[in-house]
């Protein structure tokens, strides 16, 4: 019996990778643009770093976590969001020492236990940024700004940028308490997770997809009319620097975000093409995170977006892997050994350059050139070896002319050149 691979985590192969890294590619020259910088960190954390961060009543942390314990008996979990190791990597690192700004972004693989859907899966890949060290607004709205440009620039037209605020620790009990008194009222009509947590994450129950609950929850208490002077007018600075740099948004006061360190700011970009799964983007401030993780009182904010979900609204945009501009064709063994040692000089040089190992025949070896889709062929014999002459075959047109095999690589390298 074969084996195959584990639900939800998917093989990622050629002709559909190159949308990946297309999608990777841009971040990194747009992140640029905004003085970013790209940081990696494990994909396995101690467990502790999530519970502390996320939140332990936080569907991610009670149900959804691959966590284990290793030889040494320590508990460990395979990331499930970006947003706490980077912190960590901070915190341990002193990064705050070398700038008391740090602008850092990441990209790779998180996990999470969760039933598999369109756009859902188990090991699934992110794309995210965080902005450490300013508390303005502006910093807000520049991340929101970068944000919709990446979006533009993929060309990923079908998306909008939701904004709310969430208050902050001196105004959120309040609301806290406005939503749950609210809540205690409709439970018969909530699901059997929101009537688990109404009381321990009451945030998430507005947010709940499930039609019942929307329903239920239609009249709910905004947060907007629960912010204290400070949050609202953080939240009042961020939509007028968007109005100034014209980064079109819309409020939504219903959306909230299932971490536990989340404050004030918080977004989404959301779609209409991914049915239920219509965030492809999220994020949020998290100024009390840092110290919470034993940092400097420093304010924090960040997104991430979901790769799978990107490719998704990409559409059918399967690409071919790059075609050689150039196969060698050898005929006996020892012109396949000058081909050979030809072929990986032209590389080193910088020459996409394919050829036959097997030795097949000459058309069978056309064939091929054919398939890769090549732009020419070099074609070598035993005889071409004794004249020091090749044949290089158009594939486009089928027509060969000679060329000499002395100062071979530079020809071919100028010749490659004026056919790209």
């Amino acid at each position: 019996m074969s084996i195959t691979g584990i639900k939800g985590m998917n093989d990622i192969l050629p002709g559909e990778v190159e949308t990946w890294q297309f999608l990777e590619e841009q971040a990194r020259r747009i992140f640029g643009l905004y003085g970013f910088c790209e940081i990696r960190v494990p994909v396995v954390e101690k467990t502790e770093l999530f519970q502390r961060s996320i939140g332990e009543t936080t569907d991610i942390v009670e149900k959804e976590m691959y966590t284990f314990r290793d030889k040494s008996d320590n508990s460990l979990t395979l990331r499930p969001e970006g947003t706490a190791p980077v912190i960590r990597a901070f915190i341990q690192n002193k990064l705050h020492t070398r700038d008391p700004i740090a602008k850092l972004f990441y990209m790779g693989p998180m996990f999470r236990y969760e039933r598999p859907q369109k756009g859902r899966y188990r090991q699934f890949h992110q794309i995210g940024a965080e902005v450490i060290g300013v508390e303005d607004p502006k910093i807000d709205a520049q991340i929101l700004t970068m944000l919709t440009h990446y979006f533009a620039n993929v060309g990923i037209a079908d998306v909008e940028l939701q904004i709310n605020s969430l208050g902050c620790p001196e105004c959120r009990p309040g609301y806290r308490q406005a939503l749950t008194g609210f809540l205690e009222k409709r439970l018969d009509a909530l699901c059997d997770d929101c009537r688990r947590r109404y009381r321990t994450n009451p945030l998430r129950v507005v947010d709940c997809k499930v039609p019942g609950c929307k329903e239920a929850t239609g009249g709910a208490p905004s947060v907007l009319d629960h912010l204290c002077g400070s949050c609202r007018g953080h939240f009042a600075g961020v939509q007028e620097h968007l109005r100034e740099v014209g980064t079109a948004f819309t409020i939504n006061e219903r959306m909230v975000r299932g971490l536990d360190y989340y404050t004030k700011t918080t977004f989404e970009m959301v779609t209409s093409s991914l049915g239920s799964q219509n965030a492809v983007a999220a994020g949020g401030r998290y100024d009390g995170l840092i110290k919470d993780l034993g940092g400097p009182p420093l304010p924090g904010i960040g997104f991430a977006m979901g790769v799978e979900r990107l490719v998704l609204m990409k559409g059918d945009t399967r690409i071919e892997p790059s075609s050689p501009e150039l196969f060698l064709a050898a005929l006996g063994e020892e012109a396949t050994r000058y081909t050979f040692g030809l072929m990986s000089r032209l590389q080193r040089r910088g020459l996409h350059v394919e050829m036959d190992y097997e030795g097949k025949s000459l058309k069978a070896q056309l064939r091929r050139a054919d398939k890769l889709m090549a732009k020419r062929v070099l074609i070598i014999g035993e005889e071409e070896l004794a004249r020091r002459q090749g044949q290089l075959r158009t594939m486009e047109t089928s027509t060969q002319e000679s060329i000499p095999l002395d100062n071979i690589e530079d020809f071919l390298m100028k010749d490659a050149a004026l056919n790209r």
